[in-house]
């Protein structure tokens, strides 16, 4: 997807001289370069990183493990006091899983060590006197050091912990005893670090809750603000060209195709949900939209009905044009964006309980729910033979009034000022 560097206004701070000498500097560490928006954790870490850089001078540093971002640098820094942006090259990912199987420590923590952050990191703090720090994703918790003086809030977004344990479930060994390990050692590392940190986000109520189960030790520090959407970005009042061309209704999956639970959760609805929906409605379609689509994704392409597209410019039109957004999702944690983004536009969804257990009173809108294969085939025949619903914005009103960045962000900023 092009993203538009000029699309955001000018940030206040930047146009009036004089406030950002007044403004507090704030230590802000993200395992991935928050922009663009294109996959659920950037697009929390963009919102955040673009609604501090109102509110302090912002000290950024983060990694990049996809290429094409470094053409974004340049912009991330406009919204930057400093920054350090470093790559996660694939051959050193290798060799340091391997040193973390043979160290005791838990993977996805020892892909990120690095020597430059944390020199970085110590002379940032010790030059600007910082006080605040904001680490997203537990792995960038290893560059604060613990005599560090102030503030330290933690947003673990999703208990990554327990995705391990999902992945676990679901492979052979020898993944299966790697999985089950990960979730084991980030699970005991996660609680280490919330009890060091001074306060603790989740995503949701549900992982906030699952967390102080797992962690009770820490239950008074732990709480969570809820992911917005950019509901101007994402409006059904827009027009667009229809990119399906002439044919019948189509179901659409849209998400980072590189990404396991995506992987996952489209081959288990081409082979086992769509073909049933075929057999009812023979010219229906199944779109998979998302960057990077894995083997196993891209030979879904051989089956009839089925197309994967890749990478796409801009994904609005295939969510307007599309009958129903599916999300059928087997493991997930946390919230779901590609089911808030379609109910942003307006678009019924068909999803699995897990998808959005993160999305709470979601009984209210309009989201059909289902885990079986027949059940999920059942509940998209209904819908594409349903024709024309309700012009009542029920989808969209239950985004505006539930997923407002600015509104959600306030508790973290009340807890950064205080």
């Amino acid at each position: 997807m092009a993203w538009p560097l000029d699309s955001s206004k000018p940030r206040l701070s930047r146009q009036i001289p004089g406030l950002v000498s007044a403004m507090k500097d704030l230590l802000f560490l993200a395992h991935r370069l928050p922009f663009p928006p294109n996959k659920g954790d950037k697009i929390r870490s963009w919102h955040l990183l673009r609604y501090l850089s109102d509110r302090f001078r912002v000290h950024l540093g983060a990694f990049i493990d996809d290429d094409d971002d470094w053409q974004y640098t340049g912009y991330v820094n406009t919204l930057c006091a400093s920054s350090r942006i470093l790559p996660l090259r694939t051959v050193y990912v290798k060799l340091r899983c391997l040193c973390g199987l043979l160290s005791g420590e838990p993977l996805s923590v020892r892909v990120y060590r690095s020597r430059s952050m944390r020199d970085w990191v110590a002379q940032v703090i010790r030059e600007y006197r910082i006080q605040n720090v904001l680490v997203f994703s537990s792995a960038m918790a290893q560059f604060v050091p613990a005599s560090i003086e102030g503030l330290k809030v933690m947003d673990f977004v999703d208990v990554d912990a327990d995705k391990w344990r999902q992945y676990a479930s679901g492979k052979n060994w020898p993944f299966s005893w790697i999985y089950e390990r990960e979730s084991r050692y980030l699970l005991r590392y996660d609680r280490a670090i919330a009890e060091q940190f001074d306060r603790c986000f989740f995503v949701s109520e549900a992982e906030a809750g699952l967390f102080k189960n797992l962690a009770p030790e820490s239950r008074d520090k732990v709480d969570y603000f809820g992911n917005g959407v950019d509901t101007e970005y994402f409006s059904p009042d827009r027009k667009y060209p229809n990119p399906y061309g002439q044919g019948g209704p189509v179901l659409v999956f849209t998400g980072a195709m590189d990404y396991w639970p995506n992987v996952d959760a489209v081959v288990f609805f081409a082979r086992r949900v769509f073909p049933l929906v075929q057999a009812e409605i023979p010219n229906a379609r199944f779109y998979i939209v998302g960057s990077r689509p894995a083997t196993a994704v891209q030979a879904l392409q051989k089956t009839a009905g089925v197309v994967v597209t890749g990478r796409v410019k801009d994904i609005r039109p295939f969510l307007q044009h599309a009958a129903l957004p599916v999300a059928p999702l087997r493991i997930a944690r946390g919230v779901q964006n590609k089911v808030l983004e379609a109910m942003a536009m307006d678009k019924p969804v068909l999803a699995t309980p897990l998808a959005i257990g993160g999305i709470p009173q979601s009984n209210a809108a309009d989201i059909l729910v289902a885990e079986d294969p027949r059940d999920l085939a059942g509940q998209a025949v209904q819908s594409l033979n349903r024709g024309d619903r309700n012009n009542d914005r029920a989808n969209r009103e239950f985004v505006l009034r539930n997923h407002n960045w600015s509104r959600n962000l306030q508790k973290l900023d009340d807890i950064l000022r205080a």
